[in-house]
């Protein structure tokens, strides 16, 4: 049986197929939807981690206990758990883990485009790189046979592209695999420097047989056609070059760390002019040049963003003769690439937009963080001044004080989310106490990973499956650090937010301020939506500067958008001459 599948959801099928007990992830795009899947398999055991370092360690505990452990992260979040990665390297498995690095070029929703096969190469695993949905799932089960035959952690990379996008997947039955014998082994779980350093010398034995596999297994594959031009590629690339140069000779590759030398030189040699199409760095090209074999890449494709059809077109189509059509509709084209581009905005009744109408108001230096709150640094706030990794804001607000004395402090908070916070700003917190900062932190709690989906976390009370559990107690997790001013507030009471944030920056000790009001889409029953009186407006668009995408300007006055409304009152409130109310009709 066949089933259209995206990626990620081929991902989870093939770790259920594949026997999987265990899959662990904190969610970040474009990974998120692996996990979930995952989760509605009743044979495996789901969870959200509180951040990715955590994640791969109940993997690996999974993993040595003899169970088959899945975990997926997007690629910053391999930074996270880089520590237990690499040493995780030396230890090796003794049930197969696979570990999914979902990159993302082009920066859909990320902060940097980072190549995570350098991840794999520093580390010394091997590298699989799916090109659709069917390769996505059939090499998720070949990642967990290469984790078992030589006994190491597989990491199995994809890009959004793959991740994301469609294509017909063959459903199989799921093959139960016992539990593998634990064994109690010292020399080789227990990393202290005697028993690492013979650890080291197995990783590069390891390694050795690693490449000799690559050169003959199925995953590369050498297409030859005309002769006159040769490209190898890798992932939803390797897709591209056949729907753009359908004639040209191709060397696919599934598994790019380690790289078969003897199939390179082969191909290279059977081909007229070689190129390597890859997104981001030159790994593949770099090797081949070290290599002594000729070979063109990044002096041909670009070094930064996506790698798209119509760039393979752009340099290579002409030369070698393989014109694409031109579109049937030129007209709609042109009038589809003119389209005006929409940003990102705070949904209607976003708990945060009071916030940062708050945080601009006052002309704070704001340190910010990953979510949906990093919007504050749009327009019409402006309210963010520094957004680097989950949970560095509050890291930031200490350096910044320390740097320029509590005067300038007095004017400085961090703003963090709650699922950022318990992912990786607790200890932030510790820091502020523990080296007598004076920080304001301001913590958002909407309830939810919101930004990757909605997601529960442990501050809300649910498991991935929805299943009730433990919450935890922010106020008294604070407090438990050393926190001794903490306070929560509705960010829709204006008046009382704008007071607190101003009482904790006067204060000559760490407080944490909580803001705490669900996510707007979580929302069942949504509120009467605002209007606005005409004859009372006077024009003055303060409630623009709340941002909302319901409030529009219509001949020097405002309107509110009835059908996006959802009656959170906060133009109202700041609303100088109470011209926004509820009676009567909204304007559309």
């Amino acid at each position: 049986m066949k089933k259209l599948l995206t990626g990620n959801e081929a991902i989870a099928r093939g770790a259920w197929e594949a026997g999987v007990k265990v899959c662990t992830a904190y969610p970040g795009t474009p990974s998120t939807e692996i996990t979930e899947n995952a989760a509605s398999y009743s044979e495996m055991y789901a969870e959200w981690s509180p951040n990715e370092k955590v994640a791969l360690e109940v993997g690996l505990g999974a993993a040595i206990s003899g169970g088959r452990a899945l975990v997926a992260m997007k690629h910053v979040g391999v930074n996270v758990a880089a520590d237990p990665l690499f040493t995780l390297a030396y230890t090796g498995i003794n049930a197969g883990l696979v570990l999914v690095s979902a990159d993302d070029p082009g920066m859909h929703s990320s902060q940097n485009e980072q190549d995570n096969r350098n991840f794999g190469k520093a580390a010394k695993i091997p590298v699989l790189e799916p090109s659709d949905s069917q390769e996505a799932k059939e090499f998720t089960k070949i990642a967990f046979e290469l984790s078992e035959a030589f006994d190491t952690p597989v990491m199995l990379r994809t890009t959004t592209r793959v991740a994301h996008s469609q294509s017909l997947v063959e459903l199989e039955p799921r093959q139960e695999i016992p539990l593998k014998n634990y064994e109690k082994n010292i020399q080789k779980y227990v990393m202290m420097p005697g028993f690492a350093r013979p650890r080291h010398v197995a990783v590069e034995a390891r390694l050795e047989k690693l490449m000799e596999y690559a050169e003959t297994c199925s995953l590369n594959r050498m297409e030859l056609r005309q002769r006159q031009l040769g490209i190898i590629a890798s992932g939803a690339v390797y897709q591209y070059v056949r729907e753009v140069l359908p004639n040209a000779s191709t060397l696919k590759l599934g598994m790019t760390y380690p790289l078969p030398r003897k199939l390179i030189e082969e191909f290279a040699g059977q081909v007229e002019n070689l190129y390597v199409i890859e997104e981001l760095d030159p790994f593949i090209e770099d090797q081949l040049k070290a290599w002594g074999i000729k070979v063109h890449g990044k002096d041909t494709f670009p070094l930064v963003g996506e790698i798209l059809p119509e760039i393979i077109q752009e340099k290579l189509g002409s030369t070698y003769g393989q014109n694409k059509n031109e579109p049937e509709n030129t007209e709609s084209s042109d009038n589809f690439l003119h389209i005006p581009v929409r940003p990102p905005v705070m949904c209607p009744g976003c708990p945060h937009r009071g916030l940062f109408y708050i945080l601009n108001k006052l002309k704070l230096t704001v340190t910010g963080d990953i979510g949906c709150y990093t919007l504050g640094a749009q327009a019409p706030h402006h309210a963010m001044d520094t957004t680097i990794c989950m949970g560095a804001s509050i890291g930031a607000a200490i350096g910044m004080e320390k740097a320029r004395g509590k005067e300038f402090a007095r004017k400085l908070v961090a703003v963090i989310g709650d699922s950022t916070f318990i992912h990786s700003g607790i200890t932030g917190l510790i820091d502020a106490v523990y080296n007598k900062a004076t920080t304001t932190v301001i913590i958002l709690d909407n309830r939810t990973t919101a930004m990757t989906g909605h997601q529960n976390n442990p501050l809300n009370g649910r498991t991935i499956k929805g299943e009730a559990t433990k919450e935890v107690n922010l106020p008294l997790l604070a407090k438990a650090v050393g926190v001794d001013r903490v306070v929560e507030v509705d960010p829709f009471n204006l008046t009382e937010l704008e007071t607190i944030i101003k009482q904790e920056l006067a204060a000559e000790e760490p407080s944490v301020i909580i803001c705490k009001r669900p996510c707007a889409l979580l929302a069942k029953n949504p509120d009467k939506p605002c209007h606005v009186i005409p004859e009372m407006c006077i024009g003055c668009l303060r409630c623009m500067k709340l941002g909302c995408p319901c409030i529009i300007k219509v001949d020097k006055k405002v309107r509110i958008n009835a059908t996006q409304c959802v009656g959170c009152n906060l133009c109202a409130s700041v609303c100088p001459n109470g011209a926004i109310g509820k009676e009567g009709n909204a304007n559309e």
